[in-house]
């Protein structure tokens, strides 16, 4: 008899991430009992700009809906290329420049291409949740930054140097950052490039994923690490259309790669995985990136960003038991709930619970799902942006990319939940949904 197991033994180590699971249990909790505020994805509620969409629409209609060249249309890498290059004060040649189906493949793939087993893997924690989920996936070590609240949720190079050791291979950078709107100056990222210059070799990769790069708050200022001397021979720059341009649904981004020699084994990859990405977009893109009307949409929502993130954190800092930085780019809040948590005995509640449910979930998921379940407010705990190490950290990301009115009303709500101790009890002990 053939007593092998189904799955291999890395889909046991494939993370995911949590935003897109929580779907179905929106739609549950809508069927039951009214519509939910969405404050879960991070998807701008902004309409594709209608220059880029005609494009788009225009691109169809000319008969560009077949395979193209897997690394991306010379012309959309080469308007890349342009935009790029001009932003941070480099030379780009578009030999470089790879196109791919949206922002998560280049993070999965570039480890793919560059990590052997046992390689070290850093990376921010919070952050993005595709960063760790891929590592022990390919048989990587992930090895997490921790990124503090009292610094800002940030770090300077001495603190990622004492990570660093020979097995290091690369480093992952995310700014302006996903959850917590964090923001590198220009002297933060000088101090970071002297530490990975002086202390790995020429092999080492950092990935900067900069698809936040045009949503910045108070007159902050985007820098990419590639800019600064010597890192433009390190750095992958991974961006994309989502978020600038209110375009999740378009799957498109792209990297530009220190050499060709890089660019042409993503080529081969792209082949591998999508064949091709699909031209009428690419199109679009091209449009969305050289337009003079991008600016004005891009500007306009930004705007509407940040009065939204005033809005916000000044109510969730009004509420008990919650305090709230104030992000300074990307469209998300990170406030710390521990108070609150504790205001509603969730730290014994939690601790009374079986092993295997406390081992999938923490404080923090039972407030989300609490807000969820009974409050119909969609948020996303710490544990969904980084597992490694988050033990004894309550936190929510609440994204801003929803509609003013909702969103006041969102905060109500959450104020709602942290004093009801009583409805709080009542969910945990019902035992309905207690783990992602």
């Amino acid at each position: 008899m053939d007593d092998r197991a189904l799955f291999a033994d890395r889909i046991a180590v494939l993370g995911t991430e949590e935003a897109f699971a929580l779907g179905p249990l929106i739609s549950e909790v809508e069927a039951e009992s009214g519509r939910v505020i969405r404050c879960n994805l991070g998807q701008p509620d902004f309409p594709l700009p209608r220059h880029v969409a005609d494009a788009v629409v225009e691109a169809i209609r000319a008969g560009q809906t077949t395979y193209c060249d897997p690394q991306g249309l010379p012309e959309v890498r080469r308007a890349i290329a342009t935009k790029v290059g001009r932003d941070r004060g480099l030379e780009v040649d578009l030999e470089r420049v790879v196109v791919y189906a949206g922002g998560r493949p280049p993070i999965g793939l570039t480890q793919h291409a560059y990590i052997e087993s046992g390689d070290e893997v850093i990376y921010p924690s919070p952050g993005y949740p595709l960063f760790e989920s891929f590592i022990r996936y390919i048989g990587g070590v992930p090895v997490p930054l921790r990124l503090r609240e009292e610094t800002g949720f940030n770090f300077t190079g001495e603190d990622l140097g004492r990570l660093i050791t020979p097995r290091t291979k690369m480093i992952f950078l995310n700014f302006p950052s996903n959850p917590t709107g964090g923001v590198a100056s220009r002297e933060q990222l000088a101090d970071i490039a002297a530490v990975i210059l002086e202390r790995t070799g020429p092999a080492v990769r950092v990935y900067s994923d900069e698809a936040y790069e045009a949503i910045l708050f108070d007159g902050a200022e985007h820098v990419s690490i590639a800019s600064l001397p010597g890192m433009a021979e390190r750095t992958v720059i991974a961006s994309g259309a989502s978020k600038t341009y209110s375009w999740t649904g378009g799957r498109i981004g792209w990297g530009v790669f220190p050499t060709v020699v890089e660019a042409k084994v993503q080529r081969r990859l792209n082949i591998n995985y999508f064949a091709s990405i699909p031209p009428y977009n690419q199109q679009g893109v091209k449009v969305a990136l050289e337009s003079p009307e991008s600016p004005p949409a891009i500007a306009a929502m930004v705007a509407a960003f940040q009065r939204r993130r005033d809005l916000v954190v000044a109510a969730l800092n009004g509420i008990e038991g919650i305090t709230c930085q104030n992000p300074r780019g990307a469209f998300y809040v990170f406030p710390n709930i521990t108070g609150a948590v504790e205001r509603l005995g969730g730290f014994e509640l939690f601790a009374k619970l079986p092993a295997a449910v406390r081992e999938r979930s923490s404080p923090a998921t039972l407030f989300q799902l609490f807000l969820l379940y009974r409050h119909r407010v969609a948020t996303m705990d710490r544990r969904s942006f980084g597992v490694i190490g988050s033990e004894g950290e309550n936190y929510l990301r609440i994204s801003i990319a929803t509609g003013d009115d909702d969103l006041a009303d969102a905060m109500q709500r959450v104020a709602a939940a942290s004093a009801d101790r009583d409805g709080f009890e009542d969910f945990v002990s019902s035992g309905r949904r207690l783990t992602l």
